[in-house]
């Protein structure tokens, strides 16, 4: 099943939190593309209004500045709407270890706000959970059954328990409510719109390479991500929104490569004389990350397209053009 032969639901209104963040911009550009008219709700604690400013003219675009995590938010969006795309949260280590209680807020109140929405106007509601709910897994491939294992008490503990919590009151507003509601797992998105110095590894080598500085690589470099291009990752969500799914999806690709690898080719795209420095690991930072993407791809029809390599230099293209600094670069 392409994208040229999906149907798509009669989405008429849309509302995406945290829609001017990386992965969020992007929804609210596909959705207007489908004919939805878009409502993006997002604090700019992490995202850009710079992210969303070549939506500003479309008719069908609002943009509200407000905290999801309180109830105030909800009296401006009049609604009715028939999707609900929950996306607001601190994603990248260097914004969630800095926010930590507003990352557990989102997770918690904010989870809830929306669903309140979302249950209010018999919208579908789709959650932004992600790998990170499988820790450091001692299960590989990473299944949507897998429960993972996950430090309560770590420094990544408030963006895991975040979305971990988010999952578990998306499934039981599910029960008790009738929300018609499901989850998507994120794996390692990348792509144009990501801030150069959030911590992730994509950005972070590609500024560096840019610049002529060392990549700082954390350990061996040995650990393994499975990247996923932004445009892929869109497709996916709105792929498991356009279901009736209730179960967590894994959306992320499948190609699965050591960090080390990453940066030695981004060092050769970018033409860069760069080198790797390796610095300390982080605490709980995961050894293995490659989801099983079965269910996608025999319930959606959905799989990545775009190899990571094309993507990097697509990734890079963006960073070139921005000067090498992500919207919101200074936080």
């Amino acid at each position: 099943m392409s994208t040229s032969t999906i149907q798509w639901p009669h989405w008429r209104r849309a509302v995406v939190t945290g829609g001017a963040g990386f992965v969020g911009s992007h929804l609210c550009e596909r959705l207007l593309d489908l004919g939805v008219r878009v409502d993006c709700v997002d604090n700019l604690c992490t995202g850009a209004e710079a992210n969303v400013a070549h939506l500003a003219d479309h008719p069908g675009f609002r943009f509200h500045r407000a905290d999801v995590s309180s109830p105030e938010w909800t009296r401006d969006l009049r609604g009715p709407y028939d999707l609900m795309l929950h996306f607001a949260c601190p994603a990248s280590p260097a914004d969630y270890l800095r926010l930590p209680l507003q990352t557990l807020d989102v997770g918690s109140a904010g989870t809830r706000n929306a669903l309140a929405v979302a249950h209010r106007d018999g919208a579908r509601f789709l959650l932004a959970s992600t790998s990170e709910v499988y820790g450091d897994p001692l299960v590989h491939p990473q299944r949507e059954d897998y429960w993972g294992n996950v430090n309560p008490v770590g420094p990544r503990s408030v963006y895991d328990e975040s979305k971990r919590f988010a999952e578990a009151l998306v499934t039981a507003h599910a029960g008790a409510e009738g929300t018609d509601a499901g989850i998507v797992r994120l794996f390692n998105v990348y792509g144009p719109r990501m801030r150069a110095h959030d911590g992730r590894a994509v950005p972070t080598f590609i500024c560096q390479a840019l610049a002529g500085e060392s990549l700082t690589v954390a350990g061996d470099g040995l650990q393994t991500r499975s990247l996923c291009f932004v445009e892929d990752t869109v497709e996916g969500v709105l792929r498991v929104a356009a279901s009736r799914s209730v179960r967590p999806v894994n959306i992320g690709g499948t190609d699965e490569v050591c960090v080390r690898e990453i940066a030695e080719r981004i060092i050769a795209l970018t033409g860069s004389r760069s080198s790797l420095r390796f610095v300390e690991r982080p605490v709980d930072d995961p050894a293995r990350r490659r989801p099983d993407t079965t269910l996608a791809r025999e319930l959606l029809g959905w799989e990545a397209h775009i190899p990571w390599q094309d993507g990097i230099k697509r990734t890079i293209a963006y960073f070139e053009g921005s000067g090498a600094r992500g919207p919101r670069d200074d936080d």
